[in-house]
Parts: structure tokens; sequence; C-alpha cells
């Protein structure tokens, strides 16, 4: 199993990275990347821990000691193992580290499963897949993805845009390869992972071909450059004013392929709009890759259900039933998600190829809301914090000055709580609904499988209308206007 410090070694390489119009030398090291990679080091030294459960072989009779989430699940006691490990990584960073290695990796575990969708009558790409889940599993890789074109227009797709392959697309095809030129996004986590898959789920048309891809490229690839939105830890002054900031920041970045030469061994989708498609929903990744998302969506809801009660009580307004009324609201929103958790994997079954699929209705069903969900989440805590988030010292420097900390143990304390500990719950209640890290991930849950419309639709043709329907025709058919 993969140790944390060997990561942090594998990500020391010349991969290119910008911030602040700099270029990034050492992602392991900068401050705008080293408290996440830090974070993903500790998961893999969770993983590697024997006690942690989530260590397993590749397979029956399998040398290869991998990590469970990196695991095809093929038994129902396989999905709960899978479950119960992304609980794991997902309760060591309370939800708020959304692209951990093991949400891409249930997707390329889902892929191998189904080498036959990657086969086609021109390209046989169904080996370049195995052999990557294989590497995978060894290795246990973290890999990343972007499989969003820029938003340059939603008015049309990637073939009517001015330019010259704007979106990532084949400039030119080689014996051994292709050439990519362009950009896509969004590459949450791309900094410090090691590979990233790069795709389109947006859907295009027959005009797109040269943009229907899906391959996966090293993060230190000749050519490829990772433009990084702001970052937030940098600006944290410390862990105590800011610790969601100094931990779990996640960096999402705009790729720019500039001539990038992919290899044909890891290319899976090739010119292929119909594939494009059937990698994603073919083959059960996008909805076991979304039910880990909501596996660590459900953590993220309880830690914030958490820090409501605690704030509920330092306040001394626990008992309050409008207070009560709203710590219930919190935790029926918690639940709802848990329960759809639990009830995609109650109805989950094996595909056609023996792989276990968590239950689509449920899955889809619990994501269909999280854009609504967590804005609520955020409202009710809002609500219940009022102004103690506004009135805290500026940083924890006015707590360790001798001039100024006793003004603090005087006012800004609890009958519950002294100054130190009000105010660390406080700073940590702000920076999870008011701080830019807290309205990145307002923004990201909102739109986290796609924009609202889009994940309703996956709702819509996941949830089974006949049945309802035939109870409702049956029902219509029972009476008519000559009934008494």
């Amino acid at each position: 199993m993969r140790t944390g410090s060997e990561y942090l070694a594998c990500i020391k390489d010349d991969r290119e990275i910008y911030v602040d119009g700099r270029r990034v030398h050492d992602v392991a090291h900068h401050p705008a990347f080293a408290p996440i990679a830090t974070t993903i080091a500790e998961l893999f030294d969770v993983a590697a821990d024997p006690a942690s459960g989530m260590t397993t072989h590749a397979g029956p009779g399998s040398e290869i000691e991998t990590n469970r989430v990196f695991t095809t699940p093929r038994s129902r006691e396989d999905l709960a193992a899978f479950r119960r490990a992304v609980e794991t990584w997902a309760h060591h960073t309370h939800g708020w580290v959304g692209r951990s290695p093991d949400h891409v990796g249930a997707f390329v575990s889902a892929f191998a499963a189904h080498t036959e969708v990657f086969g086609s009558a021109e390209r046989d790409f169904s080996a370049n897949v195995t052999a990557f889940h294989e590497r995978m599993l060894r290795e246990n890789l973290y890999v990343s993805y972007a499989i969003i074109p820029p938003q340059v227009s939603r008015a049309d797709t990637a073939h009517a845009w001015a330019g010259d392959l704007v979106q990532a697309g084949v400039a030119e095809e080689r014996e051994d390869g292709i050439v990519v030129r362009g950009a896509q996004m969004l590459a949450t986590g791309a900094a410090v992972a090691d590979e990233i898959f790069v795709s389109c789920i947006k859907p295009l048309t027959e005009e797109d071909r040269d943009f229907a891809l899906g391959f996966v490229v090293p993060v230190n690839a000749s050519g490829l450059k990772l433009y990084c939105r702001r970052p937030y830890a940098p600006a944290a002054t410390s862990h105590y004013d800011y610790p969601l900031s100094t931990r779990y920041d996640e960096t999402d970045a705009l790729l720019v392929f500039d001539d990038v030469f992919i290899p044909w061994d890891r290319v899976f989708v090739y010119r292929d709009v119909a594939g494009l498609r059937r990698q994603f929903f073919d083959t059960g990744a996008h909805v076991l890759g979304n039910w880990q998302a909501q596996i660590r969506f459900a953590v993220k809801l309880q830690f914030l259900a958490g820090i409501a009660r605690k704030v509920a009580a330092v306040n001394g307004v626990d008992k309050f039933p409008g207070v009560v009324e709203k710590l219930g609201e919190l935790a029926s929103l918690a639940s709802l998600v848990e329960s759809a958790v639990l009830a995609a994997e109650y109805t989950a079954a094996p595909d056609e190829q023996g792989m276990w699929r968590p239950g689509s209705r449920a899955v889809y069903g619990a994501m269909g809301l999280q854009a609504e969900l967590y804005p609520r989440v955020l409202a009710v805590l809002r609500d219940l914090v009022g102004g103690g988030v506004l009135q805290v010292p500026s940083s924890v420097e006015d707590m360790r000055n001798p001039d100024t900390r006793a003004d603090m143990d005087r006012y800004v304390h609890s009958p519950a709580a002294e100054a130190e500990e009000r105010v660390k719950l406080f700073k940590l209640a702000w920076d999870a609904v008011g701080s830019e890290f807290a309205g990145r991930h307002h923004q990201y849950e909102m739109f986290y499988a796609g924009a609202p419309f889009v994940v309703k639709g996956y709702a819509f043709r996941n949830y089974g209308f006949d049945a309802p329907l035939a109870a409702v025709d049956s029902f219509l058919a029972s009476y008519d206007t000559h009934a008494a």
C-alpha cells in the first residue's frame, strides 16, 4: 500500500502549474497546495493502516495489496465494504474534500468491469482500460478528472466555436498516438494528483467528433498547463482562524493542452460521440462514482449538523422550541442523504458483467436535491450562529496577546465555553458558511454533478415512472361518468 510520504515524493516533478502568473515548481511545499497535498497524504496513510479496513487484494488469488476504494465491487459484501472505506476517508476530512482519490477511482473500476464498452469496429481500447486499472490498483494512484468544456458558449458545441480547437480535441493523429490541443475544465485536485482522466460528459453532436475523447494523462505531461483559481490557504492566517481553509482547499484548475502527445495505450475513447455516453452510463461508472459522492456528502452534512448542535449548546439555546425546530430540520436533511446512501446499497444488484451497482433511483434521487439541500443547511446554520460569527477577534493574535486576552476572556465567553473555545467554534462556523472557502463550497455543491436541470434529469430517467403511471391508469379505469 502506498504511504503518504511516497505519494508526496511522486508529485514532486516538473508539472506546469500556474498561480498568480507564476509557475509553481514544487506543489508539495507551495503554500497554495501543501495543505491539500498533506491531507491527501494522510488519506493514503489511513488506507495503508490495516486497522482501517481499507486494505484488500486486487482480486481472488491476487498478490497485489491495494486500496478497497479502487476495486470493482463483485458482491453485496464488496459494495458494503466499499461504502465503509469511502466513509473512512470522508470522516477523516469531514466531507470537505470533494474529489478525493476514491471519486475518479470508482469511475475507473467500473470502466474496467465493462471493457466491452471500449471496443469498436474501428479501434479496441479495452486493453488500455484494463491495464490502467491494474496500474491504479498496484500504485494506488490519485486520478482527478476534467470532463467539462470551457464555458465559451452554452448556445452551441465546440465545432461551432471560433478559433482552432478551443475545447480539448484532436489536433493530429499519429501512428503512435494523438496530439491534443485546447482546454478542459474543471479539474478539482488535479494540481496534486498523479494522473488526469480527460473526457466530455456534455452531450456532443456528430460534428464534434474531434472532441469526443477519453484518455488519461500524467499531470507532468509535456505541454500540459494547469491554471488554478485563487487559492484560499495562503491567505488564511492560522489553523485557529481558518480550520477548514488551511486543510481542505482543493484547487480547481483549467487544463490547457498545448499540443500534448497522448500515446494510444492511454486512450479510452477516440472520436466516438456515442462512446462518450457509453463510458459513463453503460459501464455503471456514473452511478458508482456518484454514490461515492453522496457518501461523502452525507458525512459533510453530519459535520455541519454537528457544528449547529454545538453552537446551540454553547449559546444555551438548545432547549428553545424554535432552535430545536431548526436543529430538527438539519437532522432531517442530513438523514435524507444518509438514507438514500443506504437505500442505494439495499437496492443494489449485479449487472451483466457481475459488477454490483448501487440503486440508481436512490443515488440520483439524492443528487437531484443536492443543489437545494446544501444551501438550506447553510441557511439554517447561518440563522443559528447569527452575529456570533461576526463578533469574533480578528485573528488568533488577539488571544495570544496578554494586552487583549483579558478582554476576550471577559466579553467573548459563554456559560458553556471559555473564550478560547467559543471563538474557536465560531471561527469554524464562519469557515463553513462565510469565508471564501465556504463560498466556493456553496457553489461547488450546487453544481457538483452538473447544473440542477441536468441532475434532476438523471433522477427523472432513473426513478421508474412505469409503476406509478400504471397505478394511476388502473385507478382512473376503475370508475367513469356512470359511477355512483
